[in-house]
């Protein structure tokens, strides 16, 4: 598999402004100078992790997906043109705009358009936070995810899958396709839900430190309409976070604690848990649909779903082994 991580993504917002404010002040990444209408974000060593373009507002502009080198890049570009997806090479300032050596531009079968890059640029200076955070957990788990809403799973599933080769993590059927892919040990690095619309629906990054999390979250308590989705802990991938609202419409998830898998021998598998094990409540849908979630989240608390963390020991206490034998 040529493609190893998430490097970057772009966005198209007018809003840049309130995106500087938001990407420093709460999320803590750390604004680089670009000039005119243009925002770029450090998260790392990387020169940038994201990309704010203030010349539409068209939501998601790229995302771009790191390859090996030149061989690997070359490779992808013959898969694809193999099986019918039109690619163009990037021009040098187009690698320079995005400080790479050397990309390709394509689109999904939806549109949404794609970069595969290799050799990033790191910067000369060190990563500073926008605020006080341990930092974000990147390397080679990527940026973090990205997760899109589309018309319909069932055409994007052979491009994702069969032609750049991601790996199915976990699926959802009902009450639509859900499909979570790997493309290195970071549980997933996208995801697609059959939503019936074409928009981006969130992208996550993972903090260092809960405690990282939970300073965002009083933060971004006290802007109102912030908060998307409250502090809780997903099912699939483990990650305790929150999400916020953004700018441009979709969310961000801000979260800690994320599953690593070894893709050599992770098995995909339908899941039937519903997204969240507790809180995630979504105060942006009707009562209704929260209400279906959260029967999720209680069902699941019910049968003792839980997450096992093999950084805590277990508990080994006899009055509590024979209390749960009993039950």
């Amino acid at each position: 598999m040529e493609i190893t991580a998430l490097g970057y993504i772009g966005i198209n917002s007018s809003q840049l402004d309130q995106w500087s404010r938001m990407a420093t002040g709460l999320l803590g990444m750390q604004q680089v100078d670009r000039g005119g209408r243009m925002r770029a974000f450090r998260m790392d060593d990387r020169k940038q992790r994201l990309i704010v373009d203030g010349s539409s507002d068209a939501g998601l502009a790229v995302m771009g997906w790191e390859v090996p080198s030149t061989a690997e890049l070359d490779r992808l570009a013959g898969r694809l043109e193999s099986h019918g997806v039109k690619v163009a090479r990037g021009s040098r300032a187009l690698a320079d705009e995005r400080h790479v050596a050397e990309l390709i531009a394509f689109a999904d079968p939806a549109d949404n358009r794609l970069e595969a890059f290799c050799r990033p640029e790191l910067a000369s200076e060190p990563f500073r936070p926008g605020r006080p955070i341990s930092g974000f957990r990147t390397g080679a788990l990527g940026m973090g995810h990205v997760v899109l809403n589309v018309e319909d799973v069932e055409p994007l599933l052979p491009f994702y899958r069969d032609v750049l080769g991601f790996h199915v993590s976990d699926f959802g059927l009902k009450p639509y396709g859900l499909y979570f892919f790997h493309v290195n040990g970071r549980h997933h690095s996208f995801a697609m839900v059959g939503s019936g619309r074409k928009a981006m629906h969130h992208f996550m990054v993972e903090l260092g430190s809960l405690d990282d999390v939970g300073q965002g979250y009083d933060l971004a308590q006290m802007d109102e309409g912030r908060i998307a989705y409250t502090l809780g802990r997903h099912t699939n991938d483990h990650m305790t976070s929150f999400y916020v609202n953004t700018p441009s419409g979709f969310f961000i998830e801000y979260g800690w604690g994320g599953r690593v898998i070894n893709p050599e021998t992770w098995q995909p598998h339908e899941t039937f848990d519903g997204p969240s094990l507790w809180g995630h409540e979504r105060l942006h849908v009707p009562e209704e649909q929260r209400k279906r979630l959260r029967d999720m989240r209680l069902d699941a608390a019910a049968r003792g779903v839980r997450v096992a963390d093999p950084r805590v020991p277990p508990l080994n206490c006899a009055w509590l082994d024979s209390v749960i034998a009993r039950e």
